[in-house]
């Protein structure tokens, strides 16, 4: 409660020694991007939502429940704990007037003996999240974009969901067929179009034909919308002070075109619906740091809501807009999305082009990000792109390892790239994706950034993520 002052960061202060800890791990604000570990005293280190501390021989955790007010992050040091909860509005501070504001729920666990790190993070996890939004059956098929990047069609993506359904088992469960980037109006070159979602390009003439025939075949269709992207007729009034390309939605119009782009596409047929970029569009940043965003600008409806409330709702809009669609959100707020989305792709993009982006990205972010499966959302670590630019000899090590890891599986199907060995590791580890699995645990995350190290299904399995020449300069 701040009737008379514009708030911008709450910090509380926990004294005491920390001293037996030996490694901390902090989480991310949205995706990982292949930088999470555990790592000794950095009294400076931003760790977003939670941490983890070990001891040698138990781990304990503190945090914040999912749907907090704010965005908070955490320090440590020999002397105690601080924890940062940052409210303004945008890159000022807030204004609450008379308001009371929620700011956060912190959490804590002891840890217990005999229970290993990944567990314990795991159950904690659980403990920030009550009400996690699940899907009744594992999540898996095919995403085009690490293949066509864009550059898709009607008929790749017909193409595409026969392919995932070909090298899927029969069953009960069927695989998604996702069209990512590529089918907007008036896309051009730029990685994204213009913010129209009403209809295809012209290499897209009939959505709703289009889901109903991938349907056919056997798959699940998918599509990928960027919905704060700013349409070149949107009112002045609707667009976001920091940057007039994107909408603000803090203006009602908004929040109903968001809906309204969301609800088409699930009319059109379209069982699951990924959005992206709102926390890059909102920021204008990605690894966000402490500072989240540039200082002085504030929503065109005024500062009187914190930036975590104005994303909270915009993820309501989206959530009731989709309705029986399953929702996965990319680039989104990771402690906001538990208990909004079915799915949140964790980590940032794996490659179809580049082992060492998928190497750097996916493993880190499944290890380091995994205990979040099941107690937050599905965790999608990204997808194996399947393709000739990348040597299959490590390409289908990650395949391997996430098919047995218990979360979500979706591969990019270049169609020149699918050769015999191909096909044949594809269809073994989606027809384990499709079935139930306990979570993949990494056994030497405390040592490397890459863990090799695995028990799978109860077993332990060993991966090479480097090639016999190591790894190039970045």
């Amino acid at each position: 409660h701040a009737p008379a002052v514009a708030v911008r960061r709450v910090h509380l202060r926990w004294r005491g020694s920390l001293s037996p800890t030996r490694l901390i791990l902090g989480d991310a604000w949205e995706r990982g991007y292949g930088d999470l570990e555990w790592r000794g005293w950095v009294p400076d280190r931003i760790m977003p939502w939670y941490l983890a501390t070990h001891d040698g021989s138990l781990t304990h955790a503190y945090g914040v429940r999912t749907g907090a007010g704010a965005f908070c992050f955490w320090q440590a040091d020999p002397g105690g704990l601080s924890l940062w909860a940052d409210v303004r509005s945008g890159g000022a501070g807030v204004e609450l007037g008379e308001r009371l504001l929620p700011v956060c729920e912190v959490v804590c666990r002891a840890g217990r003996a005999g229970e290993s790190a990944h567990a314990a993070l795991h159950a904690f996890c659980r403990q920030m999240c009550p009400k996690p939004l699940l899907p009744p059956h594992p999540v898996y098929g095919s995403n085009d974009w690490y293949w066509a990047y864009g550059k898709n069609s009607a008929e790749t993506a017909l193409a595409d969901a026969e392919h995932i359904v070909e090298l899927s088992p029969a069953g009960g469960n069927r695989p998604f067929s996702v069209i990512d980037d590529g089918w907007q109006p008036i896309r051009g070159e730029a990685k994204a179009g213009v913010g129209s979602w009403d209809r295809g390009n012209e290499k897209f003439p009939d959505l709703p034909g289009l889901a109903a025939r991938i349907r056919r075949a056997g798959a699940r269709p998918g599509l990928w919308i960027r919905p704060l992207q700013a349409p070149a007729e949107a009112p002045d009034s609707w667009r976001l002070p920091r940057d007039r390309t994107v909408l603000d939605p803090t203006v009602p119009g908004v929040l109903e075109k968001v809906a309204g782009d969301i609800a088409r596409l699930r009319e059109w047929g379209f069982e699951l619906i990924k959005h992206d970029y709102t926390t890059y569009d909102l920021f204008g940043r990605f690894q966000m740091g402490s500072a989240l965003t540039r200082e002085g600008w504030s929503f065109a409806s005024g500062p009187g809501r914190t930036t975590a409330e104005v994303i909270a709702e915009l993820y309501r809009a989206i959530r009731a807009a989709a309705a029986g669609s399953l929702v996965i959100g990319c680039n989104t707020v990771s402690h906001l999305s538990a208990g909004q989305f079915e799915i949140c792709r964790v980590g940032d993009d794996t490659s179809g082009t580049e082992w060492a982006r998928t190497r750097k990205m996916g493993v880190n972010t499944l290890a380091f990000r995994g205990p979040q499966h099941g107690a937050f959302y599905v965790a999608d670590a990204d997808c194996v792109g399947v393709t000739n630019a990348v040597p299959w000899a490590l390409n289908r090590q990650w395949l391997d390892l996430l098919a047995r890891s218990g979360t979500m599986l979706f591969v990019s199907l270049a169609p020149d790239a699918l050769g015999a060995a191909e096909r044949s590791d594809l269809k073994a580890a989606l027809a384990l994706a499709a079935d139930p699995h306990p979570l993949a645990e990494p056994l030497d995350w405390q040592r490397t950034v890459t863990p090799a190290r695995w028990r799978l299904l109860g077993v332990e399995r060993s991966y090479h993520w480097v090639g016999e020449d190591g790894v190039g300069p970045p």
